[in-house]
C-alpha cells in the first residue's frame, strides 16, 4: 500500500480538486500566429490575470527528453503530470541503447537480424520518418540500418510515414532526398535497401486510441499488400501529391515504390519488421495488426504474413504490445493515481477519445487500467472522424456537460479533464480553426469554474506543452516565416513555450502560500501541489509542490 500521510494543517477544500488540462495551450509574445492570444477568451485571460499564475516548463530535460532543443509532447507531459517525477523518456531512452550498443546485443534485435538471415528474407522497417523526437528520430533509423548491414542482413526496404506536424508541414523532401543518398552509399551488390512505400501520418497507419481504424487499414494495404498508386520514388509521390492537391505533408495520401510495374517491398512470409516509432500512443494498432491471431476483427487483413515483428519500445505495458521490443521502457513508479486509491480518494478522468488515454494510461505511468474499480472512474467521449480544422469546437461542451454532472454528484474529491482542442486543431495548422477551437474551450472553462465556486472546490489549471500559441513559423527574431508566395507558413508542431499553471481559488487562499516563480518549475511539480490541495504531504520522491501550507 502507498498511502499519502496527512498535512499537520491540512487546507480544508469542501469540493474537489479538479485538475483541467488545457491541451497545447502555451505561453507565448504575443504575434499574428498566436491563436491563444487572438482568440477571444474572456475567462481564461481574467484568471491569468486575477489568479495565482506561475510559468511551467513542459519540454526538454524538464520532461525527461534528452535536450532543451526537445519539444515537449503529450505522452511524456502528462506522464510527469501523473507521477510527479521525470523520467529518461523514449528518445534518451533509445538514444543511449543505440550510443550503448544494448539494442544490439538484446534478444529481439538478434531475433529480427537472425530471422531474416536464416529465411533469406527481408528486413522491414516502417515509422514516422522525421527528425522530430516527438514519436521517432531519423538517426534512430539510420543506426538501426547501417547496424543490420553490419550483421549480415542482405535486404532491407524501409517504410515512410511523412511527418509535417511535429516539423515543418512542407518538409518531407528535407528528409528524404539526403536519406536516398545515405541509402545509396550503403547500397552494394550484398546489401539491397530501398524506400518501398509511404503516406502522411494522419492518413495511413499511425491512428491512435482506436479512434479511425481505416486508417490503419490504408497503411496495412500500402506496406503489406503493396496496393496503391506507384511511383518511380518517394520524391516523386511527393512532389506528384503537391501539385495535385497542394495536401501539407501529414495528409499526404499512401505511395507504393514500383519497379515495372510491381511492388518492390511487400511484406512476405518469413520477413522481418520492426516499428521505429518509440512512442507508444501511435503505434499500438498497427502493433496489433502484425500481432494479433485469428480473432482479430478491426479490418480484412486480407493476407498476414508469418513474420517477426518488434516495437522500438514496448508500447503498452500492461497489455504487452507488442510482444517483442528492442529497448526497454521507463518503469514509472509511484504514480499520483496509484497513492491516490491506496489512500481511498475517489478519482474521475475524463477526455475524448484523442486525449482519453493521455488521462488515463499516460496519467498512470504508461499502465492500463485502475488502480482501483471501486475508487476510479475513466469516461471517454468519442471523439469525431473528421478533420478537426472542420470541427475545432471538438467534444469540448460534450466533455463538459459529463464533468460537471460528476462534480455535483459528489463523489469524487480529485478529478481531471483534458480538452484537446489547442492541440489537435493546432496540429492542422490552421490559425482560424486554432482560434475558434480556444474560443470553444473559453466556453467551457466558464461554465466549469462556475460550478467549481458553487461546490467550494479549486481549479488547477495547466497544460501539457504548448502548440497553439505559435501557429506560424519564425525566424531566428520571431518573425512570421514566409512562403515562394509570401504567405506565412503554418507551424503545426509543439513549441519550446512554457504552460501557465493557474490556482482557481476564491475559498481557501490564507491556508497556503505560492511559492516564488523563478523558472523552476515544470509540469512534475503539479502532483505534489494536487495532493497539498487534498490535504496530504507529497511522496518524498515527487517534485516539490508550487504551494506552501501554512
Amino acid at each position: 500500500m502507498k498511502r499519502l500521510a496527512n498535512l499537520s494543517n491540512p487546507v480544508q477544500v469542501k469540493g474537489p480538486v479538479l485538475t483541467i488540462v488545457m491541451d497545447g495551450v502555451g505561453i507565448a509574445p504575443a504575434g499574428d500566429g498566436n491563436a491563444v492570444q487572438r482568440a477571444y477568451t474572456p475567462t481564461l485571460d481574467r484568471i491569468m490575470k486575477e489568479y495565482p499564475m506561475v510559468q511551467l516548463k513542459a519540454h526538454g530535460t524538464a520532461v525527461g527528453l534528452p535536450s532543451d532543443e526537445d519539444m515537449g509532447n503529450s505522452e511524456v507531459g502528462h506522464n510527469a503530470l501523473g507521477s510527479g517525477q521525470v523520467f529518461a523518456q523514449g528518445a534518451k531512452l533509445v538514444t543511449a541503447s543505440i550510443e550503448s550498443g544494448k539494442l544490439f546485443s538484446s534478444d529481439a534485435w538478434n531475433q529480427e537480424v537472425g530471422n531474416v538471415k536464416e529465411s533469406g528474407g527481408t528486413l522491414h522497417f516502417l515509422g514516422l520518418f522525421s527528425d522530430g523526437n516527438v514519436h521517432s528520430h531519423i538517426d534512430h533509423l539510420k543506426a538501426l540500418i547501417s547496424h543490420a548491414k553490419e550483421d549480415g542482413v542482405k535486404r532491407v526496404r524501409v517504410h515512410i510515414l511523412l511527418d509535417g506536424r511535429d516539423v515543418g508541414e512542407t518538409s518531407a523532401l528535407d528528409y528524404v532526398n539526403p536519406f536516398e543518398a545515405f541509402l545509396a552509399d550503403l547500397r552494394n551488390d550484398d546489401f539491397d535497401i530501398m524506400i518501398a512505400s509511404g503516406g502522411g501520418r494522419m492518413n495511413i497507419t499511425m491512428d491512435r486510441y482506436e479512434a479511425n481504424w481505416a486508417m490503419v487499414e490504408k497503411g496495412w494495404r500500402t506496406h503489406v499488400l503493396g496496393e496503391g498508386r506507384q511511383f518511380a520514388s518517394a520524391a516523386e509521390a511527393i512532389e506528384t501529391y503537391r501539385s495535385e492537391s497542394h495536401v501539407i505533408d501529414q495528409d499526404l495520401p499512401a505511395f507504393v515504390i514500383a519497379k515495372d510495374g510491381a511492388p518492390v517491398g511487400t511484406i512476405e512470409d518469413g520477413d522481418s519488421v520492426i516499428f521505429f516509432n518509440f512512442r507508444g500512443d501511435r503505434s499500438i494498432e498497427i502493433s496489433k495488426a502484425f500481432e494479433g491471431g485469428n480473432d482479430f476483427a478491426y479490418f480484412d487483413r486480407v493476407r498476414v504474413p508469418q513474420v517477426v515483428y518488434a516495437g522500438m519500445l514496448e508500447y503498452d505495458g500492461d497489455l504487452h504490445i507488442p510482444s517483442r521490443y528492442l529497448v526497454s521502457p521507463p518503469e514509472i513508479t509511484n504514480t499520483m493515481g496509484e497513492y491516490l486509491a491506496d489512500t481511498g480518494i475517489a478519482q474521475y478522468a475524463i477526455s475524448e477519445t484523442q486525449k482519453y488515454g493521455h488521462v488515463t494510461y499516460f496519467w498512470n505511468g504508461n499502465k492500463s487500467g485502475k488502480f482501483s474499480e471501486d475508487l476510479e472512474t475513466y469516461v471517454e467521449i468519442p471523439s469525431d472522424v473528421v478533420p478537426f480544422e472542420q470541427r475545432p469546437w471538438m467534444k469540448c461542451a460534450e466533455i463538459a456537460d459529463a464533468l460537471i454532472a460528476a462534480m455535483r454528484d459528489g463523489k469524487y474529491p480529485c478529478m481531471r479533464v483534458n480538452f484537446p482542442n489547442g492541440d489537435m486543431v493546432g496540429h492542422t495548422g490552421s490559425l482560424e480553426a486554432t482560434i475558434c477551437s480556444m474560443e470553444a474551450l473559453d466556453l467551457q472553462l466558464a461554465r466549469i469554474l462556475q460550478v467549481v465556486d458553487e461546490l467550494q472546490g479549486v481549479a488547477l489549471i495547466t497544460a501539457d506543452h504548448g502548440n497553439a500559441d505559435e501557429m506560424y513559423e519564425t525566424d531566428k527574431k520571431g518573425a512570421p516565416k514566409t512562403d515562394a508566395n509570401g504567405c506565412y507558413k503554418a507551424k503545426t508542431s509543439h513549441t519550446l513555450n512554457p504552460v501557465p499553471f493557474i490556482i482557481y481559488d476564491n475559498f481557501y487562499k490564507d491556508q497556503y502560500t505560492v511559492k516564488a516563480d523563478e523558472g523552476a518549475f515544470g509540469l512534475s511539480n503539479v502532483a505534489a501541489t494536487v495532493v497539498n490541495m487534498l490535504g496530504y504531504a507529497a511522496p518524498d520522491m515527487w517534485d516539490e509542490s508550487i504551494i506552501e501550507v501554512k
